[in-house]
């Protein structure tokens, strides 16, 4: 997306811009890939996860991509700025990371999938940055949904960084939070589903090569 030169830092809620009431913009109604809704209420039986793992347009097709998946929509997460713009989520002055929210079906793929698709498809160790995308908006941060998520995202966090430094790697950054507290604010429209309009766009995702254990946590309780 852009190459920022500047040191990046995270602001404090009294640096971070005010943002405003309602949105700028207009959300698409459906997903236009797999069709569905992209903002909720979602259907019965469905759950929510939040991943941020550098630009969300590559990090967004990873997920669309899943058997279960029943819909994704990038926005902007873990900041203070209300109803940001992209202009504003890149200034690094809304506190805010580029997010995915995956709306999925826990009985055809279980969170831990979700969890080892997350962790292989970027670098998590690599601070305020993923690979030459630079910025606070970039980094890697998993937000929760339920103490059972918290659960397996601890437990996966601490399974990855075993077999990452057994390969050389260094400590993983990733901020695991709840999401309550940390509203997702659904992007402008040409960023939804940004690499089916733009096939040959720019996608940013490119893991360590190392693979994640699955089944580190339960999935259930």
């Amino acid at each position: 997306m852009f190459l920022n030169h500047r040191t990046p830092e995270l602001p404090t809620p009294e640096q971070a811009l005010r943002g405003r009431p309602v949105p700028e913009f207009t959300v698409p109604s459906r997903h236009t890939v797999l069709g569905s809704p992209l903002v909720g209420p979602y259907p019965e039986g469905l759950e929510v996860a939040d991943f941020a793992l550098g630009c969300f347009w590559g990090a967004e097709r990873k997920f669309w991509q899943t058997e279960g998946v029943w819909t994704t929509l990038v926005g902007y997460q873990g900041g203070y700025t209300e109803n940001p713009s992209y202009e504003e989520a890149c200034s690094g002055l809304t506190g805010h990371t580029e997010a995915v929210r995956v709306v999925f079906d826990p009985a055809v793929v279980p969170y831990t999938e979700l969890l080892k698709l997350f962790w292989e498809s970027h670098n998590p160790t690599q601070g305020f940055r993923q690979g030459n995308d630079v910025g606070t908006q970039y980094r890697s941060a998993i937000y929760t949904h339920s103490p059972t998520q918290a659960a397996a995202a601890d437990a996966s966090r601490e399974a990855y960084q075993k077999v990452l430094t057994a390969s050389g790697h260094k400590e993983i950054t990733t901020e695991i939070l709840p999401a309550e507290g940390r509203p997702f604010w659904p992007a402008e429209a040409y960023h939804q589903q940004y690499l089916d309009k733009n096939p040959g766009g720019y996608c940013g995702i490119g893991g360590t090569g190392v693979s994640c254990p699955i089944g580190v946590a339960p999935v259930e309780g």
